[in-house]
């Protein structure tokens, strides 16, 4: 049975400065691919979507939740992103333990994979980590503080605060390096597994447009405790967003680079 693949088309209107063809990925499609994982009708890849587009890659939009099929194998993409969701990476819904499932294929291969929030959780289950609520319900829904670890500095610089919508947390597994730690509620923020896997819990792909949907269909989730109020969330973004547009920029350059020149793990593997 073929695959069902989505071509990105709809989700032009999250790109509206990108030409149409730059988002089409059939068959006949010349420019590396990304496979990327979402998990609402109308979700969107946002700003991470918008710069692998810019760095020259094809986005193959899939969304399991509505019976798209994930590749058996890597070997057709460049590497694989997946994203955020309102679900919790314990549910019992198929889809999910699907994903965690296939994770193992780009950990096996060694391809480029990055989880964002969601994304990073289901990584972490599929090593054998555990995924979380703070044990007096805490939330992080807005912007807050951000640290680097020893091995995250030696990577690249990162914001001081960034943008979080999560009320469940992850371990770091056995083999991870941790990255950086936030708030004492959440202290993992983002991990790496061997060479190319990175798992963050915070939100780089947030739009502008993105954060007015969120905290307006949302809105109930800022009563939470611990959570943020909608204008902090506004304010918030005027002041720190710069710093996490170039961390992206930045982390973009170590994971994967551009379609034309892709960071070689194979070539890194056997320089060590």
């Amino acid at each position: 049975m073929a695959e069902n693949r989505r071509t990105g088309l709809e989700i032009l209107s999250g790109f509206p400065h990108i030409p149409r063809m730059m988002l089409s990925n059939g068959p006949d499609s010349s420019k590396p691919r990304i496979l990327i994982v979402l998990h609402q009708e109308h979700s969107s890849p946002g700003r991470v979507g918008q710069e692998l587009v810019k760095r020259g890659f094809t986005l193959d939009i899939r969304k399991p939740r509505f019976g798209d099929a994930l590749p058996t194998t890597l070997e057709g993409h460049a590497g694989a992103v997946i994203f955020g969701g309102p679900m919790s990476a314990n549910d019992p819904d198929a889809f999910v333990k699907k994903e965690i499932d296939w994770i193992k294929v780009p950990l096996r291969e060694q391809k480029p994979f990055f989880g964002i929030c969601l994304g990073g959780q289901m990584m972490v289950k599929q090593l054998g980590g555990t995924v979380e609520g703070h044990k007096d319900g805490l939330v992080e829904i807005g912007y807050y503080p951000l640290e680097a670890t020893g091995a995250g500095s030696s990577l690249m610089d990162w914001p001081q605060k960034v943008y979080q919508w999560h009320r469940e947390g992850f371990s770091l597994p056995a083999g991870c390096d941790l990255l950086a730690q936030g708030a004492p509620a959440y202290p993992n923020q983002a991990i790496r597994y061997g060479p190319a896997a990175y798992g963050i819990q915070f939100h780089p792909e947030l739009t502008h447009l993105m954060m007015v949907r969120w905290t307006t269909k949302a809105v109930e989730r800022m009563t939470l405790p611990g959570a943020q109020q909608r204008r902090d969330h506004f304010a918030g973004r005027f002041i720190h967003d710069a710093a996490v547009r170039s961390w992206l920029d930045n982390f973009l350059d170590l994971w994967i680079r551009t379609a034309k020149n892709p960071v070689k793990y194979c070539q890194l593997n056997a320089a060590e």
